[in-house]
């Protein structure tokens, strides 16, 4: 476990920040560099992906001699009923700063939206980057200002007014087959991970093996040391995940040796 953890975590930190400095609503990138890489931690194996992305950026931030973690995962409640969470409230420099972690696989399609940042949206299409970086501004990162999180905050010794709010945004983008070498004009080109397809491409990727990693192993760099599946068996595991409209991402390995991360869509596009 303590490898595949370590794996894990290698390639959270491969992973860039979706964005540089505040070029996307204003949203300000925390950005650190990293002092080791390896971790020495402990984590629930029932964590869902963004909480156990969450244990990495604490480990990652306590290695930093001049950050300080004042709290995390800070539940905001009224009445009993839970009104938000903050990630994190720290010290960078003595500077107090509030920090929201997202880390998140879009998939680039241009019949969604009218401009890059719409185009973004989740592999199965419930989600989108638009929608999140909406809620971030319009609701997780205006929680700090509530009247209901002052007592939170005064027990730290903080002020809302006094505080700083930055966002650790890490993705994972995956562009059209037809289209994979496109090069964006508002998000960071380094977050471009890969492409997808749908069935009707499967065809074209016959002579090539196939890997599909657990929800978590999504983070790994792709590596040759899995049991591959040949083309038979992968495209007959992956008919249940598409009839349940479910994007399962896989590692490609082509003739040639090299590998390459793939989500294999269940949706019709016509740019695909």
């Amino acid at each position: 476990m303590t490898t595949k953890l370590s794996k894990r975590y290698e390639g959270f930190l491969y992973t860039s920040f979706l964005w540089k400095s505040d070029s996307v609503f204003g949203l300000k990138q925390f950005e650190i560099e990293s002092s080791s890489s390896k971790i020495h931690i402990t984590t629930d194996p029932t964590l869902r992906l963004g909480k156990y992305i969450e244990r990495f950026v604490s480990f990652e931030l306590k290695q930093q001699t001049k950050v300080k973690i004042i709290a995390e995962n800070i539940q905001i409640l009224k009445d009993k009923i839970t009104l938000g969470e903050l990630d994190f409230l720290l010290l960078k420099k003595h500077t107090p700063i509030h920090l929201e972690v997202i880390y998140k696989f879009y998939l680039y399609d241009d019949t969604v939206g009218a401009s890059e940042i719409e185009h973004f949206i989740g592999p199965n299409r419930k989600d989108s980057l638009i929608e999140k970086l909406n809620k971030l501004k319009e609701k997780q990162l205006p929680l700090l200002y509530s009247k209901e999180c002052q007592p939170y905050l005064e027990n730290l010794g903080l002020q809302a007014t006094s505080m700083l709010q930055q966002v650790y945004f890490n993705a994972q983008l995956f562009m059209p087959y037809s289209n994979q070498n496109m090069a964006l004009k508002t998000l960071n080109n380094a977050c471009v991970e890969g492409f997808y397809i749908n069935h009707k491409q499967l065809l074209a990727f016959k002579a090539c093996k196939f890997y599909l990693p657990d929800k978590k192993d999504w983070l790994l760099i792709p590596h040759t040391n899995v049991t591959w599946l040949n083309f038979d068996s992968f495209r007959s595991i992956t008919k249940d995940y598409l009839k349940n409209t479910y994007s399962p991402l896989c590692w490609l390995k082509f003739k040639n040796g090299d590998i390459k991360k793939m989500f294999l869509v269940w949706w019709q596009t016509k740019n695909i």
